[in-house]
């Protein structure tokens, strides 16, 4: 109980730092956490959420960006908080800590927009259990925010930004508010990847509340090494979306740039996407998967970043299967793997599948459903990853 108690009092010292302490100019800033906004459904005014999310690189002068992309009319946050988690919806006494707007306790988004928060001063730790307290004062219309976010969130009738106690938080949500990314300044060299994916990288049969994503895994990676400068990771998963069509989110072509290249010190993408064009059934050829990835790659690399391409994975069992679908997969996996189009590849499809069946996922490694991997079958992919080839560089153009 000791060692649990100083680490929670080691991870809010960023917080205690005094007011007006800047970074660096040199320094790097670098996104530490990130999820890929979606439409929510109509937005609620007076309404508070405790948002409850996971660093990954460490870093000073944290700052949050808030973002209103699927509203049709301006939302304002009355206040927003950063403090770090305690239990539950209770914060470390001391932390709770306001975050500004251009020197402004109270912003407003506009529609379709998105705005950066002022830097706090002081050290933001990697793996801090980070909670954005913010208030909704005024919204209507849809709401902006991460739907399927693996992680216990709270709400709360009101402004309860401030408190620091769990009083007032009694309602639980599974998605994450307008919240899309924190970012920090880290050493020049620090660099992020970004997941790019579907329900498998939002960690869809990973168990809640644990961070057992595989990109997840992968920043307990990256932490640990001390071989590479790439230290931030941001999922930008969202389940059931697709490469070429929109539907469940925006396809990834055309998420791209909010999702992904506008992200601060981003180094390499790592996409994993495209079981859900080829299981759906809606004619979608191997030819167009392929158009569709260098795209893809071709405007990431414009934007001075690197791609690394993941083999679609086996999913023999779930029930949109059939053959003909797995002579797309098959296709699809034999240019990833070959073309030379990639800055690197990750195979998740030979890490995943049974020696015994090529066309179904390992038994050990399936969540139950023959798509989703479990916890074990997360952290398999995660280390399958080759390190340096996150920490690739490009010049734009």
């Amino acid at each position: 109980m000791a060692s649990a108690l100083t680490a929670l009092v080691v991870a809010a010292a960023w917080l205690f730092s005094a007011p007006g302490v800047a970074a660096p100019a040199t320094m790097q800033e670098v996104v530490t956490w990130g999820a890929s906004a979606d439409r929510m459904g109509e937005a609620v005014p007076d309404r508070s959420y405790r948002l409850v999310v996971r660093t990954s690189a460490a870093g000073t002068g944290a700052r949050i960006r808030l973002s209103n992309a699927f509203g049709d009319r301006p939302v304002t946050f009355g206040r927003v908080f950063a403090g770090v988690r305690k239990e539950g919806a209770a914060l470390v006494p001391g932390s709770n800590r306001p975050l500004t707007f251009g020197g402004d306790r109270s912003v407003t988004v506009a529609a379709g927009d998105t705005v950066l928060s002022d830097p706090l001063p002081g050290r933001l730790p990697a793996a801090t259990a980070l909670v954005i307290s913010l208030y909704v004062s005024a919204a209507g219309g849809p709401a902006t925010g991460h739907g399927m976010a693996m992680q216990t969130s709270y709400a709360a009738t009101g402004d309860h930004t401030a408190q620091e106690s769990a009083d007032n938080w009694s309602e639980r949500t599974g998605s994450w508010y307008y919240l899309d990314a924190v970012s920090v300044r880290a050493a020049p060299a620090t660099g992020a990847v970004v997941a790019l994916g579907d329900s498998i990288t939002d960690g869809w049969q990973s168990t809640t509340d644990l961070d057992r994503r595989w990109p997840d895994y992968l920043a307990r990676r990256l932490r640990a090494s001390d071989g590479t400068p790439v230290k931030g990771v941001a999922n930008e998963g969202i389940s059931g979306n697709k490469v070429l069509a929109d539907g469940a989110g925006q396809s990834a072509l055309n998420r791209l740039q909010r999702d992904v290249l506008s992200h601060p010190g981003v180094r390499t993408v790592f996409l994993f996407e495209g079981v859900n064009d080829i299981k759906a059934h809606t004619g979608v050829t191997a030819q167009d998967m392929i158009a569709g990835y260098r795209e893809i790659i071709d405007r990431t690399h414009a934007a001075g970043k690197c791609v690394v391409g993941a083999t679609i994975a086996p999913f023999k069992g779930w029930y949109e299967w059939d053959a003909a679908a797995e002579e797309v997969r098959r296709q699809v996996n034999e240019f990833i793997r070959t073309s030379g189009a990639f800055d690197a590849v990750t195979d998740f499809d030979r890490v995943l599948r049974s020696p015994y069946d090529a066309e179904r996922m390992l038994p050990s490694f399936d969540g139950g459903d023959h798509l989703h991997p479990n916890d074990k079958g997360m952290q398999a992919m995660a280390d399958s990853v080759a390190l340096d080839s996150l920490a690739c560089s490009r010049r734009p153009g």
